[in-house]
């Protein structure tokens, strides 16, 4: 069984309000020093089985179709151990 993650982030040029809500509030709760805040999601998926080539390509296919808008986000698929 293989552990893969999903990392799920706004496009640079696409606005992140939720981001920039996070980057007000810090500054209001004593943190300070943070430039800009950029939100996504993370999915961890575990694969049943060895992960190959084909599995792997499989997780990317589900990234680009069902886990992002691939219109507005970008995604990055990492194996973890």
């Amino acid at each position: 069984m293989a552990r893969v993650v999903v990392d799920v982030m706004p496009k640079p040029e696409i606005l992140d309000p939720q981001g920039k809500a996070v980057l007000g509030a810090l500054p209001r709760l004593g943190f300070v020093g943070v430039a800009d805040v950029r939100q996504g999601k993370r999915f961890e998926l575990e694969i049943d089985g060895e992960l190959t080539d084909e599995r792997l390509a499989e997780v990317n296919e589900m990234a680009e179709k069902l886990l992002s808008n691939p219109v507005i986000e970008d995604f990055k698929v990492s194996v973890v151990a």
